[in-house]
């Protein structure tokens, strides 16, 4: 079972229509969304819910206000002000730090599992999917992403598919790492910007700290072409294969606003760059 992440070092730079189109090229595929803060690739495959599953992130404070003496330890120590003068929780400002239940000297405070999100199970047209929403606010996105992953591959095994294409969250952060992990190649997918480079060369680095192999598609290539070499000349300075560079083309957004994969939508220059594209990535996945 080969594992393959489409990351970037920021967000719009067009990993999702990627990793849906690569999703309508694959034969034998699950599909794992692991953007679980802000998924999107929903809204292109469509998928069917077969099965939901609760997600907890971090705990959370919870008051026997029978039990609550009122001494104001835990006010006093908080350091996220969750708990008022009244001493009533204030769920959003809690981390679950757990220093109130700690300092309660008669015992009224436990922390408790908070609901964060669900995992979800499903079909889409193309195969097989795991995907996952994190509540607006909550933490442990680096968790869910596991959850995602794990959910993903008892799919692999269960139906015996081939490969898992990830659809990575943007950023160097946790859920990067968690989306990365283990994988057998990470393909990162950038733009000719100087933010753009700059975050190329971020992700770059968490890619080799963990010693995933990565390749580069230059999305956007033709808005500037000297931003463009300059990503080609550090790939190859680096040995890094530049894998793809896709045109600038509003049948991205066209094909989006109609629920398709570009490659469902349009057989035009686009299209057939990211087949050659999907070619190459599946040449590198089987060495």
């Amino acid at each position: 079972m080969k594992q393959l992440t489409i990351i970037s070092g920021k967000g719009g730079t067009g990993k999702t229509s990627i990793a849906a189109a690569f999703a309508s090229l694959a034969k034998n595929a699950v599909f794992a969304d692991c953007d679980v803060d802000a998924a999107d690739l929903h809204l292109i495959l469509k998928p069917e819910i077969k099965k939901t599953m609760g997600f907890h992130g971090l705990k959370i404070a919870s008051i026997d206000k029978d039990m609550c003496t009122k001494c104001k330890k835990c006010y006093d120590h908080c350091k996220f002000n969750a708990i008022d003068e009244d001493i009533n929780l204030i769920k959003e400002s809690c981390e679950g730090c757990g220093v109130c239940e700690y300092v309660c000297p008669v015992d009224a405070i436990a922390m408790v599992e908070r609901d964060s999100g669900f995992a979800y199970i499903s079909d889409t047209r193309f195969g097989p999917m795991a995907h996952a929403m994190l509540k607006t606010a909550e933490e442990a996105s680096g968790k869910l992403v596991t959850v995602v992953r794990e959910n993903a591959k008892d799919i692999a095994k269960d139906k015996k598919k081939n490969q898992i294409i990830i659809d990575g969250p943007p950023g160097i952060g946790c859920p990067v790492i968690s989306s990365i992990s283990g994988v057998d190649l990470v393909l990162i997918v950038t733009e000719p910007t100087l933010s753009a480079i700059h975050d190329l060369e971020r992700i770059l680095g968490v890619a080799h700290h963990f010693n995933v192999p990565a390749v580069v598609c230059v999305n956007k290539y033709d808005i500037n072409k000297d931003n463009t070499k300059k990503i080609e000349n550090y790939c190859k300075n680096h040995n890094i294969d530049v894998v793809g560079k896709l045109p600038y083309d509003p049948i991205v957004t066209e094909s989006m606003i109609h629920e398709k994969s570009v490659i469902e939508f349009s057989d035009g220059e686009l299209s057939n760059n990211i087949i050659r594209m999907w070619g190459k990535v599946k040449e590198v996945l089987s060495r």
